[in-house]
């Protein structure tokens, strides 16, 4: 089979590139610069050729090879290159196909619009920061001596003779000649290229002084814009209208700021080309193959990082520069106009083939992913913060493009990228290992007693706590909450933007972290170099607690109550006639995760459970002053309940416990024979109503010694009945 011929240099030529390579035609496919050679990937079937070629080379070049067809992929302001190329394919009589561009918007549709079905067509909330958008005060002047649109550099070299004030051209090496052939105005120059020799050489041979260089990759951002603009007091900011992706809004924005005037070089390109459908449709014609791909939808959920271009792997960044359809929150976009542009951009500022949605939900990515039109491949990229596994939406995405995949009626290609989460970037920015630290997250779970006790718990038994925070409030927050649970002895790192050119990564107290305001995104390591060691069962002893004149289930009670309750870490707990709340904290102490609600009908008795919980620090006990099981209703369903005292009420309780979750587990205890009479009734019921209830009566005999001289004796305590019910709920199970 002949080979195809195309000149490439956008996106939209490699893009063709694949889509040959897949179908299994062989193409060679030119460059002009070593950045074309480097962008474009190994392809199977593809011959890629380097280098800058006259009409005479490309017609002898043509004629040699004899290909099928010539396809024009370069950019639409390489416009003598175009003509070159459309002049030699008819000379040697070889089907000339110029792919259409446009630098306003994306799929080579007008005015930054999408074409019909395409992303974009019809949703004006999705072209908000298109270039079009952006000029929408700037008038096409009828005169060239004005600010505004001009038909090439001369013109515009032309106009600025009539002005004054520095003149910073962002428009590349290559047009030059057209603004430094005039002395009086290369004076006032400052051109903005790529770090590349041939640029540099190109503004040497010009004229240009060192101070008048700027080399640096593109795109910029606004900021490096007004910044650029500010050092040196630029009046005139010239441009390509090189597209929303070539930083074309930024530009203009930067310029409106500063009240400079902005000099537009229109697109050159004519209206006679083809679209990129059409195109490949043509080329099916030639060959007689069908072009794979118009089922093909590659995506890539990316995790970013902590947002600069450092932290992003090689293949992640690849991905993101090489999607058509591109998602986020508008943070990540931001971020990522920066750091894909210095993978897509050559000096032409080929980076217009794309488009952004400023959202990351399912409901709003399928149907734009649906509405993509057959023809081509497609490209899509869903950027998220740090790592796609680490307190993030991509499980949720991934979840439901697999769901989608399924009938989607295409090929569909999906691939996780990993990233730096912020974890791991403050661990190094502090020189600190994770690996042997407790991660936890208390981002959006609202005031402290959502997360307090479980971080109370984390920093108490562990060295080493990392919190992922919403804010300076949630910051404060975790610094009244050391102090306030006897943990002040403890350092946090505060890390704050990290990545950002702000970043900062500071050691505070707890004190000083309660006074943090400044609004930003943060990231606090808890350390504390006394952990206290994690007992693994019950071990309070009865002068732990302050008792007054209420009464208390004794120690050994409490150890086994609580051991038979058969806890699980995210266990829901009443302790019903609390007392003075002994029980309680010996459940709560289990695990940080356990709530448990203390449930005391007296004053006396709920002011001493309060009094109980702050001296042992267990934020997790809810206190709960009323009387069961009338206060039950708007109190969690329980999975387990410890009942001390009833007031004669435990067959209520009971009922009110199993309509709450006929799953419950209750361990009661009882020390007078009437109760335990009472109890073996309700056993009785039990089994003969819910026969697979796990069900147990104990009665427990302890006896301590005391020294009496040289003796010990022991003596008894009162007996204790001890009953445990484990209902089996409504499928059999607890």
């Amino acid at each position: 089979m002949k080979r195809i011929l195309v000149f490439s240099g956008t996106t939209e030529g490699r893009t063709l590139a694949e889509t040959l390579s897949r179908a299994g035609i062989p193409a060679v496919v030119c460059v002009a610069t070593e950045y074309g050679s480097q962008v474009m990937s190994p392809l199977p079937g593809i011959d890629l050729r380097q280098g800058r070629m006259g009409q005479e080379e490309m017609e002898q070049f043509i004629g040699q090879e004899g290909f099928l067809a010539v396809v024009d992929a370069t950019h639409p302001f390489a416009v003598e290159v175009s003509q070159n190329i459309r002049q030699s394919a008819e000379h040697q009589g070889v089907p000339f196909l110029r792919l259409q561009r446009r630098t306003g918007g994306m799929l080579g549709q007008p005015g930054g619009q999408g074409g019909q079905g395409a992303p974009g067509a019809s949703d004006p909330g999705a072209s908000e920061n298109r270039g079009d958008i952006c000029l929408r005060n700037l008038e096409r002047p009828g005169s060239e001596t004005a600010a505004g649109w001009f038909a090439d550099h001369d013109a515009c070299a032309a106009a600025l003779l009539h002005t004054t004030g520095p003149v910073l051209l962002t428009t590349g090496s290559k047009a030059l000649a057209a603004y430094c052939r005039h002395p009086e105005l290369r004076e006032r120059l400052y051109v903005r290229v790529l770090p590349s020799e041939e640029s540099l050489a190109t503004c040497r041979e010009a004229g240009l002084k060192g101070r008048q260089v700027i080399a640096i990759q593109g795109p910029c951002s606004e900021e490096l814009n007004l910044a650029l603009m500010r050092q040196f007091q630029i009046r005139h900011l010239v441009t390509k209208e090189s597209g929303t992706a070539g930083g074309f809004p930024e530009k203009v924005s930067a310029a409106e700021k500063l009240g400079a005037a902005l000099y537009v070089i229109g697109n050159p390109e004519q209206q006679d080309g083809l679209s990129y459908d059409q195109v490949c449709r043509r080329l099916e014609e030639l060959t007689g193959s069908r072009l794979g791909g118009e089922d093909s939808l590659s995506i890539a959920l990316i995790g970013i990082g902590m947002g600069s271009r450092d932290t992003l792997t090689a293949g992640a960044l690849e991905a993101a520069a090489e999607a058509d359809v591109i998602f986020g929150a508008k943070r990540m976009l931001e971020c990522a106009r920066s750091w894909t542009g210095q993978v897509r951009a050559a000096e032409s500022g080929d980076r217009t083939f794309r488009q952004e949605y400023a959202c990351y939900r399912p409901q709003e990515i399928l149907p734009i992913l649906e509405a993509l039109p057959a023809g081509r491949p497609w490209k899509a990229a869903v950027l998220f913060s740090g790592d796609p596994g680490f307190y993030s939406g991509c499980q949720s995405l991934y979840q439901a493009l697999q769901s989608w995949k399924e009938k989607a009626g295409r090929h569909i290609d999906l691939k996780i990228h990993p990233g730096i989460s912020s974890v791991t970037y403050l661990a190094a920015a502090w020189g600190m290992s994770w690996e042997d630290g407790t991660i936890l997250s208390i981002h959006g779970k609202g005031g402290r007693t959502n997360w307090e006790p479980e971080v109370t718990e984390a920093v108490r038994h562990g060295r080493k706590v990392f919190l992922l925070v919403s804010g300076p409030g949630d910051v404060q927050a975790v610094g009244h909450v050391l102090l306030e649970n006897g943990l002040a002895d403890c350092q946090v790192v505060v890390g704050y933007q990290l990545s950002y050119p702000d970043e900062s990564v500071r050691l505070c107290t707890p004190h000083q972290c309660a006074e943090i305001t400044a609004e930003g995104l943060y990231l606090l390591a808890v350390l504390r170099e006394q952990a206290e060691p994690r007992t693994l069962a019950p071990d309070k002893a009865d002068g732990a607690f302050i008792r007054g004149k209420v009464p208390m289930t004794k120690e050994e009670i409490r150890e086994l109550a609580v051991c038979k309750l058969g806890l699980t870490e995210d266990a829901v707990v009443y302790d019903v006639g609390s007392g003075t709340g002994s029980v309680a904290a010996e459940i709560a102490a289990r695990s940080g995760k356990l709530r448990v609600y203390a449930i005391e009908q007296k004053e006396e008795g709920t002011e001493l459970i309060r009094s109980n919980r702050e001296r042992l620090a267990l934020p997790n006990i809810a206190v709960i002053q009323g009387t069961a099981p009338d206060c039950f209703q708007d109190l969690p369903a329980p999975t387990h309940a410890f009942i001390g005292g009833s007031g004669g009420r435990l067959r209520e309780i009971l009922a009110a416990l199993r309509e709450k979750n006929p799953a419950v587990c209750v361990v009661i205890t009882a020390i007078s024979l009437e109760t335990v009479g009472e109890l073996t009734a309700i056993l009785q019921e039990v089994r003969r109503e819910t026969p697979e209830a796990d069900q147990e009566l104990i009665q427990v005999q302890v006896s301590r010694a005391k020294q009496a001289g040289p003796y010990h004796l022991m003596q008894a305590e009162n007996p204790i009945y001890l009953c445990r019910i484990r209902y089996p709920g409504e499928k059999g199970g607890a």
